[in-house]
């Protein structure tokens, strides 16, 4: 896996301030996205055990609320695999942290994957210019979904976070 930044402290990415780990390749190349130079999934640097331990870090430290995976595309080819197991290492260590994803693919296509049982939220679906609004919360388009995970499992649908 290969990322671009990690951001530390971060407000805008998900509740509380969080760590947000900012990864390399997303094949949805949304027009207008907010973040092209993510796009190329050879891009950015080698994520490493120093970064991990960055990472845990940040974690480790008792008002930092979670951490939030970024893009890029987490669930992209090159990403998934590293992306899972990060986040069962993050879920085992730090009960008590929240993680957060966001995924151009949709819930529908991907709730059967392993990182799901991870995740408390996902926010879904490809960034649509012609749906873009300046006030939604955690979104920049109102095709995207901000999904509370647990429950959504639990009841067998695609439940929103409040």
């Amino acid at each position: 896996m290969r990322y671009h930044n990690i951001t530390k402290d971060d407000m805008l990415n998900g509740y509380g301030l969080r760590v947000v780990l900012w990864v390399s390749g997303c094949s949805h190349c949304c027009p207008q996205c907010h973040n092209p130079v993510t796009w190329d999934p050879y891009g950015g640097l080698p994520f490493t055990e120093a970064e991990r331990q960055e990472i845990f870090r940040e974690l480790d430290k008792d008002f930092i609320s979670g951490i939030t995976f970024s893009g890029g595309d987490p669930l992209h080819v090159f990403n998934i695999a590293d992306v899972t197991a990060l986040a069962r290492e993050i879920r085992q260590k730090y009960p008590g942290k929240t993680i957060w994803l966001y995924t151009g693919y949709l819930w529908e296509e991907i709730q059967s994957q392993e990182i799901v049982q991870y995740l408390d939220v996902l926010i879904d679906g490809e960034f649509q210019v012609d749906k873009m609004e300046q006030n939604l919360k955690w979104v920049g388009s109102s095709n995207q979904r901000v999904i509370h995970v647990p429950k959504s499992i639990l009841q067998g649908r695609v439940v929103l976070l409040d």
